[in-house]
């Protein structure tokens, strides 16, 4: 959607739907993302003070700034947020911030056992910034869990203690995936009672207010997709950003595409950290020596003397997007995986349905980034970083080639 700092009601705004038209409540103030946390101001209504909603927004783009010391995990398809508040000072106690503070009363409403207290509960909205002015609708939820966390702030060169909220994000099946504000408009009206403001709230939301948090499994957002995926579904739509970004990756890498293994090696883990894993970037194999492999990398399970470390192997495949990659790459990917890899494969075409099912079949432990995935991902990671264009990207990418060539054994990541 379109944040503009012109605040109109206009439906569209530069091509995009205009957020302030979506979320405007009538004769109330604007709910404006002009924070990181931003609680919509508290009605009386006759059940007593509530929290409309608490709408949370991320820049995942600045992470690393000096703004953004930190980085928060949108996970919303397995049900997940991983989001640091707005303490940034070593000189403040983060339980006074104002956000913080919102989001711990919300915490105890949220985890109650009694059903009336769960009625005054506002849920929480997350929104992701894609970049200045335009921000992306993540889904709605709870407060599934709140750590006390030390960070670093490297600006000023010192310690810092903050929270961390990881959010549950709920299920809006049985709404067809879309996200109905005037339950929101609702619960700022108020002339409505809690009960009253519930007969718009989605199925998930009453099923909380009647089991609690017990139930939260049963209401997370889990996004199940169809184990084989058809031609059509693994290449992006004519002159789609995705079309555009694969045909500029196709185009960059023509006549060079043993360069392409470190835009590989970025995807997977830019992919992986999105998915909340924990992952080490390794090296690219010497062009001629890799045996099967084109890139490493390593996944971490867990902390300290418990931590288990996976050898992840890559494979990188520039070829052409309208053919399907061929099944001998991937038997030869497979082929050397030993016990306790795992096994990663990009490709700027797609997968077949007969090598779908073979992976399936013999439940390989691949991860398997088809071309329409790769454009994706590719014109994310740009947007984030803050590139005017993919092409940008790829040749800073490409600048690194050399210096992550290492002819190493794969075992060696795991003491690394």
């Amino acid at each position: 959607m379109r944040y503009a700092r012109e605040k109109t009601d206009d439906p569209v705004v530069d091509g995009l739907p205009n957020y302030h038209f979506l979320v405007r409540s009538q004769g109330t103030s604007r709910a404006l993302l002009e924070s990181g946390i931003n609680p919509i101001a508290k009605v009386k209504a006759s059940s007593g003070l509530r929290v409309p909603a608490i709408l949370i927004s991320s820049s995942p783009h600045k992470v690393g700034s000096r703004e953004t010391p930190w980085q928060d995990t949108f996970a919303p398809d397995v049900g997940h947020i991983r989001y640091f508040g707005d303490n940034k000072s070593p000189d403040s106690d983060p339980g006074t911030k104002k956000g913080n503070r919102a989001l711990i009363h919300q915490f105890e409403l949220h985890h109650s056992g009694d059903e009336a207290a769960r009625a005054t509960a506002a849920p929480i909205v997350f929104f992701r910034r894609v970049r200045k002015g335009h921000v992306q609708f993540q889904g709605f939820g709870l407060i599934d869990h709140v750590e006390l966390v030390t960070q670093y702030h490297a600006k000023l060169d010192r310690y810092f203690s903050n929270y961390v909220f990881d959010f549950l994000v709920m299920d809006m099946a049985q709404e067809g995936e879309r996200f109905d504000w005037s339950w929101v408009t609702g619960r700022r009206d108020r002339l409505l009672d809690n009960s009253d403001t519930v007969r718009n709230a989605p199925a998930s939301w009453r099923a909380w207010l009647r089991e609690g948090i017990s139930g939260k499994e049963r209401i997370r957002r889990s996004v199940v997709k169809l184990q084989t995926a058809p031609t059509r579904d693994q290449q992006p739509l004519a002159r789609s950003k995705e079309d555009l970004a694969l045909r500029d990756i196709y185009g960059f890498y023509e006549g060079r595409k043993a360069r392409f293994e470190a835009l590989a090696a970025d995807v997977v883990e830019s992919r992986l950290r999105r998915d909340t894993t924990t992952y080490r970037k390794g090296w690219i194999t010497p062009p001629g020596s890799d045996g099967g492999a084109d890139f490493i990398g390593r996944i971490d399970i867990g902390r300290g003397f418990g931590q288990v470390k996976l050898v992840l192997l890559g494979q990188a495949k520039c070829e052409k997007i309208d053919t399907a990659t061929g099944g001998n790459h991937i038997a030869r990917t497979v082929a050397r995986l030993k016990r306790g890899w795992v096994g990663a494969y990009v490709t700027t075409s797609y997968f077949s349905e007969r090598v779908q099912r073979e992976v399936l079949q013999d439940a390989y432990p691949l991860l398997l980034i088809n071309g329409r995935d790769l454009g994706a991902e590719v014109t994310l990671m740009a947007q984030e970083a803050g590139f005017r264009s993919v092409t940008e990207l790829l040749k800073k990418i490409d600048a690194t080639y050399e210096e992550r060539l290492a002819h190493r054994q794969p075992e060696e990541i795991l003491t690394s």
